[in-house]
């Protein structure tokens, strides 16, 4: 029989890295779904793109999870492996920032990854179009609405079934993917795919600054500088009770917030929760511009957007925040923003007793799940009509959602452009006839 076939695909996020382990039977590659998710292995430590001034430490970050797959992926077949490093908009920012940096971060994780003896091909930072769009393929192959293996024992286009739009949010960018049912009028926005012989034309954008780390601190920064008090924040988004210190020079050490007339780096700022969703609601509609230029339909920031249209997979933070409070089982908008509501207002000593495991982003749930819905609705464009469409989601068929599996099956090339044929060679299984028969004698 043929051996099974493995490959691996470092996410490099901008707050974590993960390395996924993939395996697939060599005979049958070219069909959907076929392809599982054996491990997910997350390294310990920050995001690739926090080593800037330690590239050693992010190459050398990598090696548990890399002897992880070495235990997992049989040693006669570790060299014919194909491995990526994928790295998004945590290292987009870097290179705006300091490219040279960026570069030595590549460097260093290239060459620990090439200490194993696998077929490394190299590490990149993908587009904001790659990262949504390898989302989408992942989406629809994990779903299986690309293909289908028939009952006539032959690979088709499902009949009546849509593909689905998918919904990213990271810690530094956020992705809308899906297939729109107008022309896409800005081809910066617009990505074509051509999969088992049916043409695809998405529209996908990506934000960057818009994931949730990232939006938050420009939250934090609009607080500061609409402050009365240099020192003091009260932010209306963290709950009543909840006190932190932040120095100037980690509010204001990313390219996506703009630092007031040069402040001292040492400075500390006490920022203060006052438990307010609307107030909260408000600050964080300042984050994004909703008009849209003339006679034209469209995001944010003059972004533009076709109208949402079909059923949407919502996972990364999207999902995050959602299953923290519970959220994940298509409750109606009206409940989700109850829901919301009621969880913003407690105070942190009630926060703290009723979730004492999860204290460590317990202050930031509020501001993210007002953040994800003003998103969601102002930004994105869903109404109540179509919150119904969008099914937050982690995984589907046991593999996570993201954009490495899509990645993957992309660079293999074991998505075929065109049809599949059918599989030949087969006797028609004792199984066709047993049917046949039964659907004869009904009749």
């Amino acid at each position: 029989p043929c051996l099974p076939q493995y490959g691996l695909v470092f996410d490099a996020g901008s707050t974590h890295t993960a390395l996924y382990i993939y395996r697939w039977p060599a005979d049958k590659e070219n069909g959907t779904g076929i392809v599982s998710q054996v491990e997910a292995c997350t390294v310990s430590g920050p995001g690739i793109s926090s080593y800037a001034d330690n590239p050693a430490g992010a190459g050398a970050s990598l090696k548990p999870c890399l002897d992880k797959a070495m235990k997992i992926v049989p040693a006669e077949q570790q060299r014919e492996t194909p491995t990526y490093l994928g790295a998004t908009a945590g290292m987009r920012l870097l290179r705006k920032q300091n490219s040279t940096k960026a570069e030595q971060v590549f460097a260093a994780v290239s060459k620990a990854i090439g200490e194993y003896p696998v077929d490394f091909r190299g590490a990149q930072i993908l587009t904001g179009n790659e990262e949504g769009s390898f989302g989408w393929i992942t989406v629809n192959y994990l779903l299986e609405t690309l293909i289908k293996f028939s009952f006539a024992e032959k690979w088709e286009h499902p009949r009546d079934t849509e593909v689905l739009g998918a919904l990213d949010l990271g810690g530094a960018s956020t992705q809308i993917t899906f297939q729109p049912g107008v022309t896409i009028e800005d081809k910066n926005t617009s990505v074509f795919f051509r999969l088992y012989g049916t043409n695809y034309s998405l529209y996908t954008h990506s934000y960057l600054c818009y994931g949730q780390t990232q939006a938050l601190k420009m939250l934090l920064a609009a607080l500061h500088q609409g402050s009365l008090s240099a020192q003091q924040i009260s932010h209306p988004c963290y709950p009543k009770g909840y006190q932190e210190n932040i120095t100037t020079a980690d509010l204001y050490d990313s390219p996506c917030v703009h630092a007031p007339s040069t402040p001292s780096p040492t400075q500390v700022l006490t920022v203060t929760g006052t438990g307010d969703p609307a107030a909260c609601s408000t600050a964080i509609q300042k984050l994004f511009n909703f008009s849209c230029g003339a006679n034209t339909t469209c995001g944010f920031n003059g972004v533009y957007q076709p109208p949402v249209r079909g059923q949407f997979f919502a996972f990364a933070g999207f999902y995050y925040t959602f299953h923290f409070l519970n959220l994940t089982s298509q409750q109606s908008l009206n409940d989700v923003n109850s829901t919301v509501q009621t969880f913003c207002k407690k105070n942190w000593s009630e926060l703290v007793e009723t979730f004492p495991q999860k204290k460590k982003y317990l202050h930031s749930y509020c501001s993210m799940a007002i953040y994800t819905l003003t998103l969601l609705l102002d930004g994105y464009k869903f109404n109540e009509h179509t919150w119904s469409s969008i099914h937050f989601s982690q995984q589907a068929a046991n593999t996570d959602i993201g954009w490495t599996l899509g990645f993957m099956l992309n660079f293999t090339n074991m998505i075929p452009t065109e049809a599949l044929e059918p599989i030949k060679g087969h006797q028609p299984s004792l199984w066709a006839g047993a049917i046949s028969f039964i659907v004869l004698a009904i009749l």
